[in-house]
Order: C-alpha cells, then structure tokens, then sequence
C-alpha cells in the first residue's frame, strides 16, 4: 500500500474515532476510573511511541542527537504553553445517571487536606471511584473561565499537529520498509486511542455550558478533521512543496516531544493528587509501554543499525551542517564511506585504522 493511500486509511478511523468520543457518554458510562485506565494506558503508549520511535527516526534523519533533543524541547514547551494557556487537558467525565454534571469533587485524601491544592481535574463521582460525596468543590476550572471556544482551539491546534506527528511517521517508516506495510502503526495506534477523550473533552464543556446537541455535533465535527488536515498538509509539503529530509526530521522530533508533554499532563495530576487503583492504574501504563515495545521490535520498525565505529567517520566539532540526502533516496550512513581502489591501479587507498581515516600507496 502506497503511504498517501496507507495515511488515507489511517485518517478514516481517526475521523470516526474522533466523532464517536463526542458521544462517548451516550456509548459508555465514563466514570473516573475508566477515564484514568485509558488515559494512563494511552500515556504510556504515547511515551513509549516517543522515545522509541521519534526520537530514533529523528537522530538519523538529521544526523545530530543534540538537534533531535532540541527539537524535542521545543516541541515539550510549546505543548505545556498551549496546556497552560487553554487547558486544554480537562477530561471531564459526565455522570450518565444524571444530567447535571459535577465535576470538580476531591478525592477522599483531599478531604484531610483541603487547603493543599485546588486544581481541577474534570473528575466525575462514581462508586467505584472512592470519591468524597461531600467534599467542597475545586477553587477554580480553568475550562469553564475560558469557555468551549478556548478549549476547542486548543485541542484543535494539538490534534492538528497529532496529523503532522502521522505523516511525518508514516513516511519515515515506509523508507524503512514496516511490517506489514503498516508504516506508522505506532503513532497512529496513540492518536486513534487518546483523540476520543479529546473529543469527549469539547463536548462536555459544551454540555456544562447548556449548548444544544446539534452545535456540539457541529463542533465534534470540526474538531474531527482537524487532525487528517495536519496530516496531509505535512505529507503534501514534505513531498512535493520541501523535499528536504531534514524538515522531515524536525517535524519527528517535535512530535515526540509533544507526545512526552501529552502523556505527563494526563498522567502526573493523578499522581499527584489522587491515592486510588494505583495498582490497576499502574498495569495500565506499562501495558501501554510494553504495546510501543513491540511495536518498535517488529520487523523493520528497529533504528539501531549497529555501525560500529571503525565505519563511521570522527564526530566533528567544525560548525559546518552535515550534508543532507535526498528525501526520495536515503542511503545508510555506511555507504558514504569512501571505496578502496584497486591496488593494480597504484591509487591511493582509504582504510580506516581506530576510527581515523588513513591512505596508503598501493
């Protein structure tokens, strides 16, 4: 399967995954502790599909870990601002058995220690959730002072770069030749799975503002496809418009740390401020870090190419930028070694002894 027509199938089921989280209330009763199984097991798959994935494919494509790594802060801070700024990570969970929706309860520490914190999760009562009935709600939500439209701009936005994390992904991995020709299964796996608690986010908001159904629908829907526009405006750019490989790699390094910050602003409060289902919830993350490690150990999905270090040339320290290959035909680094000549020709030949590059007289 070609990547545009692979990236095409992908983008179908995130659509539907996306429109089928904004009626996740009316599918399944999302109490506080399924929302945090999903999330805790998405996040580790996200940090997994990180670091095992994006980050190597970063490293190779543009030739320098210290520009992977810095590609990957910026994409880590750009994350937490637009968090901070839309909070855009309130899961909130509506109680199916009633339309009025209370979000905002303690857990059952918190009622010991009321004065310690009052941030706002999105959390829903339920009987297995071993929250405090009577606890006073949180000082402040941060979703409600900024209105559906804030929240939706900035899921929006996350989402959209989520399609630029696919395709750079999927075209990375279709060089590598993928198992199955499912080039970019892991990311796609992360998106297709958290993308519907995106939604379900939005449209709560929405529902606690007292927005009719259709004009949530109408909102689900715009939201839905913003993630397949990131991904074919990347595909359509990289390909055609800048076919440089370098782009390429950026666009990967970002992502991963987008993904990094995604997973720790979902998994961290519920360290922080909640005691319950440690364990359960526990399970969860590494089930999802054990899925990224076999996804990452099947066949041609590994980025360690073992070039030892009698095939590769000194670091160097110069400044100067490493050539760039073109982004139609990437050649492993091993073959930018220079070719022994023909001893019957009497031509210098290159070797290499220790690392360094030397030449002899035939």
């Amino acid at each position: 399967m070609s990547p545009i027509a692979l990236l095409f199938v992908y983008c179908i089921f995130i659509f539907t995954a996306a429109t089928a989280g904004g009626r996740l209330s009316e599918i399944i009763r999302m109490t506080h502790l399924r929302t945090q199984l999903l999330m805790s097991a998405v996040g580790g798959l996200m940090i997994g599909v990180a670091l095992l994935h994006l980050l190597p494919h970063a490293v190779e494509l543009l030739q320098s870990a210290s520009s992977a790594g810095l590609g990957a802060l910026f994409g880590l801070l750009s994350m937490f601002l637009l968090i901070r700024l839309f909070h855009t990570h309130d899961h909130g969970v509506l109680d199916s058995d009633n339309e009025a929706t209370e979000h905002d309860r303690h857990c059952s520490h918190c009622s010991h220690h009321p004065d310690e914190h009052d941030h706002t999760h999105g959390h829903d009562s339920a009987g297995d959730d071993k929250l405090d009935q009577s606890s006073p709600k949180h000082g402040h939500n941060h979703s409600r002072r900024l209105g559906w439209g804030g929240v939706f701009f900035g899921l929006s936005l996350h989402t959209l770069i989520d399609g630029v994390a696919l395709s750079s992904s999927v075209i990375a991995d279709t060089k590598h030749g993928a198992w199955m020709d499912l080039a970019g299964i892991g990311t796609f796996l992360v998106i297709v799975l958290h993308i519907p608690l995106d939604s379900f986010a939005i449209t709560s908001v929405m529902s606690r503002q007292g927005w009719s159904v259709s004009a949530q629908r109408l909102a689900n829907f715009l939201f839905s496809i913003a993630c397949p526009l990131g991904a074919f405006l990347m595909y359509a750019g990289v390909t055609t418009i800048i076919s440089d490989e370098r782009v390429l790699g950026w666009g990967l390094a970002v992502s991963a740390g987008f993904f990094i910050c995604i997973a720790l602003a979902d998994l961290l409060p519920e360290v922080a401020f909640h005691d319950h289902d440690r364990a359960k919830l526990t399970i969860a993350l590494l089930l999802g870090v054990s899925i990224a490690l076999i996804i990452e150990n099947l066949p041609g999905h590994r980025h360690d190419h073992k070039h030892s270090h009698d095939e590769l040339s000194p670091h160097s320290h110069s400044g100067a930028p490493p050539s760039t290959p073109d982004l139609n035909a990437i050649e492993p680094l091993s073959h930018s070694m220079p070719t022994i000549l023909d001893h019957h020709s009497g031509s210098p030949k290159a070797s290499t002894n220790g690392g360094s590059l030397t030449f002899s007289k035939a």
